[in-house]
């Protein structure tokens, strides 16, 4: 496992663990997806709660978060122990940059690791204790995903209304409410190119994510419906990525967009394998 831990050193030479656990928990059974492991917008509740409980540490008020960059690096199944280990990337008088390391608690593995900027601002005593917190951190570079300036050609993927208990303090969705309507929204691109759910039922293949590029936008009310618009903009032979975008239908204000990718899974190997040549070109004439 690579260590991404910082020492810190007080006045008198003791050593200080900057990194602070911030969520301890278990996969439960009705937390997994048609992969049968943990799902997505499970990891993002629990990110969520990492970054609230960092707040609360640094004595910051809630805040909401900008963008999170998350890469998941092996599965939780069923029944499996997580904890979440936090410490400060960076931070000015605007903005917070968080890690987070998602482990296996059995094992000891990262299982997932996370950037998530949040717009905060700290007291003297708050940036004090964020740079008692800050840590060396070597996840994964961000890579660039440029946007189509115009989303001609996506399809509606995903329409309900917001409810109040996915409305934050901040006014803004929770990440995991917003996240599980892109898992909606996602289905629903694959169904269009062949990856059906009967697809994945017969054959036992799916759709397994790798990286999310999540931004936050606008705040939203409950019962504002909110709509999500999404399409492919890369095929690779067993990858593929999507974008989506979510609206407010009350105000047309941008309320999430995600940057998704992931790999065509074989569900009994547990690894990527081909898109079929037949639905890969399919795929191929629906990306944009």
């Amino acid at each position: 496992m690579t260590s991404l831990r910082a020492p810190v050193v007080d006045a008198d030479g003791h050593v200080l663990e900057p990194w602070l656990e911030t969520y301890r928990g278990t996969v439960f059974r009705w937390e997994v997806d048609h992969n049968d492991h943990f799902t997505v917008s499970c990891y993002a509740t629990r990110i969520a709660d990492a970054g609230c409980a960092m707040l609360h540490a640094l004595g910051a008020g809630p805040g909401p978060t900008v963008d999170c960059f998350i890469t998941y690096r092996r599965e939780l199944r069923v029944g499996d122990i997580m904890h979440v280990e936090s410490g400060v990337i960076d931070a000015d008088d605007e903005s917070l940059l968080l890690g987070h390391r998602l482990f296996d608690s059995a094992t000891g593995e990262v299982c997932t690791t996370v950037e998530q900027r949040l717009a905060a601002k700290l007291n003297a005593d708050g940036r004090a204790a964020a740079d008692a917190r800050r840590v060396s951190w070597d996840g994964p570079a961000r890579a660039p995903r440029p946007r189509p300036h115009r989303l001609d050609g996506f399809r509606h993927t995903s329409r309900d209304t917001a409810k109040a208990d996915e409305v934050e303090a901040t006014g803004q969705l929770a990440l995991g409410a917003a996240v599980q309507r892109f898992s909606a929204s996602n289905a629903h691109v694959l169904a269009a190119f062949g990856l059906t759910p009967a697809y994945m039922r017969e054959t036992r293949h799916g759709f397994s994510t790798f990286e999310f590029q999540l931004t936050m936008g606008d705040e939203v009310h409950p019962g504002d419906p909110v709509i999500v618009r999404a399409g492919l903009t890369h095929v690779g032979k067993s990858s593929m990525r999507i974008l989506h975008v979510m609206t407010s239908a009350r105000t047309g204000a941008e309320v999430a967009s995600l940057h998704q990718s992931g790999v065509h899974f074989d569900q009994e190997r547990r690894r990527p394998v081909p898109l079929p040549e037949d639905l890969r070109a399919r795929a191929l004439r629906a990306c944009s």
